[in-house]
């Protein structure tokens, strides 16, 4: 009986501590995302220390846009390519998910939390991705401005 009253608790403090994703926040999303690590729905983490691509995110007061992979160069810029994924924001029953598609493909992730400087969201295989805000690169020390 402790147990199961340890458990409940437990539960209620998880999802009273989740946060509440408001149509304001979607203004966030805006901008690149280095992933940091994976966690997935057995408690496992898989941490990356290193990314050779970012995620550009571009998301419009109609909350809808883009996403795309980035490379960052050493000198400040980024290789970008013609490929990315259409992306509308949708709530429904007071969550946000990231509705994704491309001319081969449609798919989901629920928006965990977002901040200036953290996003996470879900799949549905409950992997969680946890993304940190980043920027350009500039390992050249000439001064130029970066893009």
């Amino acid at each position: 009986m402790k147990n199961t009253f340890r458990i409940l608790v437990l539960s209620f403090l998880f999802v009273g501590c989740q946060q509440k994703i408001e149509p304001t926040d979607v203004a966030k999303i805006n901008g690149y995302w280095e992933i940091e690590k994976v966690v997935f729905d057995k408690g496992e983490d898989k941490d990356y220390k290193m990314n050779e691509s970012y995620d550009f995110f571009e998301i419009d007061k109609n909350n809808k846009g883009i996403r795309k992979k980035v490379m960052p160069q050493l000198n400040g810029t980024f290789l970008v390519n013609d490929a990315y994924e259409n992306v509308n924001v949708r709530f429904k029953d007071g969550k946000a998910f990231l509705d994704y598609s491309t001319p081969y493909s449609k798919w989901s992730e629920e928006l965990i939390a977002i901040s200036d400087k953290e996003l996470v969201v879900r799949n549905e295989e409950k992997k969680e991705y946890h993304y940190k805000k980043t920027g350009a690169i500039n390992l050249t020390g000439d001064g130029e401005k970066t893009k």
